[in-house]
């Protein structure tokens, strides 16, 4: 049984910086791409960040670009977020996800999902 669990979220001020952590269980995880997506309520699904399969390409959103680093420990089947320079517009659910083969960034290509962590920055 595949599980995705992020952990890491929490309740921070503007300017702050978090870091978000997905553990992975019951995959072959360094077969696996790894994406982070955040989601608002009333709004689809946004694409965050991915990382190829070990870890030598990773892909952001152009808002995106210099404020949030994704990375991976395949010994610890955990893929990160850090997340710099928080903004109240960053206040999402973020999810982690694990996709087969390459990294993308269509929120319908993941084949896994974890069940998200509560980012909430406050102005």
């Amino acid at each position: 049984q595949v599980q995705l669990v992020e952990s890491g979220g929490g309740l921070v001020q503007a300017g702050d910086s978090l870091r978000l952590s997905c553990a992975a269980s019951g995959l072959p995880f360094s077969s696996y791409a790894m994406g982070w997506f955040r989601q608002t309520p009333g709004k689809e699904r946004e694409f965050v960040a991915a990382i190829t399969r070990y870890g030598g390409n990773t892909y952001y959103p152009d808002s995106m670009k210099g404020r949030f680093t994704i990375s991976r420990d395949n010994a610890k089947n955990t893929v990160y977020l850090r997340m710099n320079s928080l903004k109240p517009e960053d206040t999402a659910v973020y999810y982690c996800a694990a996709k087969w083969g390459t990294a993308t960034m269509g929120v319908r290509e993941y084949d896994y999902w974890g069940r998200g962590t509560q980012v909430t920055v406050s102005s």
